[in-house]
């Protein structure tokens, strides 16, 4: 069982940055792989990014290549999602979760596979 919880959302003009952060307890962080979703209102649930559980892997939506910049630190059980050059159509609900994969590092995403979510973050980007 992985308990998960999201900071680091807030209001920011366009162009700006904002660092999410989600903290992890439970066992045996090491053993999931992280990821990052999105839902805005209306639309549904997104893959944003994902990490395999050494940190040596990552991977990205498209859209957020070259802006956004996934992280985890397993000493602090932590997972971080640095977001730069925000747009307004990043604004949504931003959600932590851990896809329980002890012996592989598959880069899932498809959020129907994750075993656990957090609660969220709000992101508002204004233009």
């Amino acid at each position: 069982q992985v308990q998960l919880v999201e900071s680091g959302g807030g209001l920011v003009q366009a162009g700006g940055s904002l660092r999410l952060s989600c903290a992890a307890s439970g066992r045996a962080f090491s053993d999931y792989v992280m990821g990052w979703f999105r839902q805005a209102p209306g639309k549904e649930r997104e893959f944003v990014a994902a990490i395999s559980r050494s940190g040596g892997s990552t991977s990205y939506r498209d859209s957020v290549k070259g802006r956004f910049t996934i992280s985890r630190d397993n000493a602090r059980n932590a997972v971080y999602l640095q977001m730069n050059s925000l747009k307004p159509e990043d604004a949504a609900i931003y959600y932590c979760a851990a896809d329980y994969q002890p012996r592989t590092s598959g880069l899932r995403e498809r959020g129907t596979v994750y075993d656990f979510w957090g609660q969220g973050t709000q992101v508002t980007v204004s233009s």
